[in-house]
């Protein structure tokens, strides 16, 4: 079997998205204030952002995400517990631990990257359930979600 300069291409792709989702996880996983400042390694200058909260540009307003989440939680941290790679794209599902109010919580996610030329991330997409992950832990709105999710419920 020949192999054509696309499919040479293709493979270095593959590889330099494999490794560059690897040390993005890595770099989660050790998030620090302070590690903030090396963002721009990990993100291309354009870089969208996306979750339930939050829709951005840029590495700054990238930034201002990560520095809100350690403002407003106790030691957050994120566990990433598995990572599919397909060419400039993969998806990491992960676990965040943080606390809010005295309460030890946690919310299980995943996030699609899509990586540039030079392995930096030029997407980020979060997918999390914020009804269940988040408000039916609350005090206040999460015993009105759950009634809502049983009386929705087709069990």
């Amino acid at each position: 079997m020949s192999t054509t300069h696309s499919d040479v291409e293709q493979s270095g792709l593959a590889r330099q998205g494999a490794s560059a989702a690897a040390r993005l996880a890595s770099f989660y996983e050790t998030l620090t204030p302070a590690r903030l400042a090396s963002l721009e390694q990990f993100y291309a200058p354009d870089a969208r952002f996306k979750d339930p909260f939050n829709e951005v540009n840029g590495i700054d307003a990238i930034r201002r995400i990560f520095e809100h989440m350690f403002a407003t939680t106790d030691a957050p941290r994120f566990v990433v517990t598995e990572r599919i790679e397909q060419g400039a794209q993969a998806m990491l599902g992960w676990t965040f631990h943080f606390g809010l109010r005295g309460r030890a919580l946690t919310v299980r996610g995943v996030t699609h990257l899509r990586f540039d030329a030079a392995g930096r991330v030029e997407l980020h997409r979060d997918y999390w359930d914020a009804a269940e992950e988040l408000y039916e832990k609350l005090p206040l709105i999460g015993g009105a979600m759950r009634l809502m999710r049983r009386r929705l419920g087709a069990t």
